[in-house]
């Protein structure tokens, strides 16, 4: 899991949940990054869902990339996106405020404490 380096717990969490074997999210992956320079005061997450299968179970991930985005300890967004730079932007956007609803999936908040908590 590749965490960025803001000393602080920001109030929106962004992560992607991939797999090192899956070309689409080798491709996505530039573009994730690049947003973490748009979106300063966020923590973006990269997580290989294989390699830290302890952190996302029992979520079984079948689609790449699936994006989580969590506005403080609420995830407001989780599911499977094309890997545009345009889209991320508006989904991080949209899903940061305060009108957006909660993910009523419990499996999917508890993996935002799990991230928050690492």
């Amino acid at each position: 899991m590749s965490i960025s380096t803001d000393s602080h717990a920001p109030d929106l969490l962004v992560a992607c949940l991939c797999a090192q074997w899956c070309g689409t999210c080798k491709d996505y992956q530039p573009l994730f990054t690049a947003l973490q320079a748009e979106f300063a005061g966020a923590r973006f997450v990269w997580v290989d869902v294989e390699d830290e299968s302890d952190l996302v179970d029992p979520i079984e991930v079948e689609n790449f990339p699936t994006l989580l985005v969590a506005q403080g300890q609420s995830a407001r967004f989780f599911g499977t996106v094309t890997p545009h730079l345009d889209t991320l932007r508006r989904l991080i956007s949209t899903s940061a405020g305060t009108d957006a609803p909660a993910v009523k999936d419990a499996e999917v908040q508890a993996l935002v404490q799990r991230l928050r908590a690492g």
